[in-house]
């Protein structure tokens, strides 16, 4: 189990008085493994939650647990009893008034799919359900448990292949020197020889090689449409971009460059240039990491790219891949498509480390936008940028401020506010909490990014570590 997640009793009192649901339950204080075990996988198959313990089954009042030291154990050989055993925080007591009460937390984005006693479960509701096939490998490859990119393309043989389209990818590459295309897309995943003996193109090689992938994987393309105001209506200018991934982007790119808005800029010396509302490098990297991190075994919707007179929105089918969650997506890695990935990495489209999210951040701030919104739908994740017209307006300057200096460095308004905090008010800290209080319509990865570049100024000195960090000023 890892470390403790910190909960207090007025939390889990909020907890009791909301009741059951699909990710809060509870269980009596002497609950055997049997009972626990079902529970926790249920929670980690969906999208996490809470179990307390001490709480009589039928009333639901609280009468603690007699013995917290044995339900804890309990707990521990519940996680070990799953497959593969669930690695949770540390179960944690709670004292509500006589009472002790046992919380144990189940986080969100868990890496794996888990069962227990040969049953995959998940929460519907306050309900545990056993999942049904179809839901099961979906869960599975979202996780990354199996590969719907790796599996032979149902019906698909070499001749759905553009070979030269192939051949191009291959001859532009020093590494594939001395080997044939086919031997090429064997090592890159895009070939599977089948129980036969026969060699087929998997699904990433339709996606990435085929000549209509639209009739083998449907829902495989891409809608983009420009729409006049703040909202769908009938004056709108649509496309729809089919054929394969590279193919795809590269009719992306020039829809963007085609209905992005163009604004005038002045540059250092009085000089007027243009500028798209978002910077186009931003808005193609949401869109690349839609086509290769998407959930291709749902067929039934393709990537969507709306453009609206205040935000361009991108939607992709499925959840979030793997252990990504909403709260750690811009510091998590994990691709779902690793061969789509891979590909089209070779062919310049992604960064295979990065992903593209920290370089969308920085381009927005660097054209003073608003920091991007990512969001998980009923159908899929949603990332939104957002132009100047509903940009937040900066701060007002702080009581005596520094003017955009401080000690002869530069410093932004959001960075003198944390000074004028530590410098004029007098306090001595400052946490990230304390700046966002200062700055309510920034985001909190850009204050986090702020107090952390005034430590590599040299200008602030970080204490302790994660939630119990804070700053103070360098002597």
């Amino acid at each position: 189990m890892s470390a403790t997640v910190v909960i207090g009793e007025q939390d889990v009192l909020g907890l009791i008085s909301a009741g059951r649901s699909a990710d809060v339950d509870w269980l009596p204080g002497r609950a055997p493994v049997e009972d626990i075990a079902p529970l926790l996988v249920s929670m980690a198959n969906s999208q996490g939650g809470t179990v307390l313990l001490g709480i009589a089954p039928r009333t639901d009042q609280i009468v603690g647990v007699d013995d917290p030291d044995a339900a804890i154990d309990r707990v521990l050989r519940a996680t070990l009893a799953t497959t593969p055993p669930l690695i949770i925080p540390l179960a944690q007591k709670v004292k509500i008034g006589q009472f002790t009460l046992l919380v144990v937390t189940v986080p969100r984005g868990l890496p794996h799919v888990y069962a227990y006693d040969g049953r995959f479960l998940v929460r519907q509701e306050a309900q545990n359900q056993i999942l049904d096939a179809r839901s099961l490998r979906q869960i599975l490859i979202a996780r990354g448990d199996v590969s719907f990119e790796e599996e032979a393309a149902r019906g698909a043989t070499l001749d759905d292949l553009d070979w030269t389209q192939v051949e191009s990818y291959v001859n532009a590459l020093d590494v594939f020197s001395g080997l044939s295309p086919r031997e090429v897309l064997l090592k890159r995943g895009c070939l599977v020889t089948t129980p036969a003996g026969e060699i087929v193109p998997t699904n990433a090689g339709i996606l990435l090689f085929g000549k209509t992938p639209q009739e083998i994987l449907r829902g495989s393309d891409i809608t983009a449409a420009r729409f006049a105001g703040e909202a769908m209506g009938d004056t709108f200018v649509r496309e729809d971009i089919a054929g394969a991934l590279p193919a795809q982007l590269r009719r992306v790119q020039a829809f963007l460059a085609d209905h992005l808005r163009k604004q005038i800029q002045m540059g250092a010396e009085m000089a007027r240039g243009e500028a798209f509302e978002y910077p186009m490098e931003a808005a193609r990297e949401i869109v690349v990491n839609a086509v290769a991190h998407r959930d291709y075994s749902i067929q039934g919707d393709g990537v969507r790219l709306y453009i609206f007179a205040d935000r361009m929105e991108v939607t992709s089918p499925g959840g979030l891949p793997g252990p990504v969650t909403i709260e750690n997506i811009v510091e998590e890695r994990f691709s779902r498509n690793p061969i789509v990935v891979q590909v089209l990495s070779d062919m310049g489209f992604i960064e295979r480390l990065g992903y593209g999210v920290d370089r969308v951040i920085a381009l927005m701030e660097q054209q003073g936008l608003p920091f991007p919104s990512f969001e998980e739908t009923d159908g899929g994740v949603r990332v939104t940028l957002r132009n100047r017209s509903h940009a937040p307006s900066a701060p007002l300057a702080p009581l005596n401020a520094f003017g955009g200096e401080y000690k002869g460095v530069e410093v932004n308004p959001r960075q003198e506010y944390a000074l004028d905090f530590l410098v004029n008010r007098g306090n001595p800290r400052i946490t990230n909490k304390d700046l966002q209080e200062l700055c309510p319509d920034v985001h909190q990865e850009t204050i986090r990014r702020d107090l952390a570049d005034l430590v590599n100024k040299g200008i602030l000195i970080k204490m302790g570590q994660k939630r119990g960090s804070y700053y103070v000023l360098k002597k």
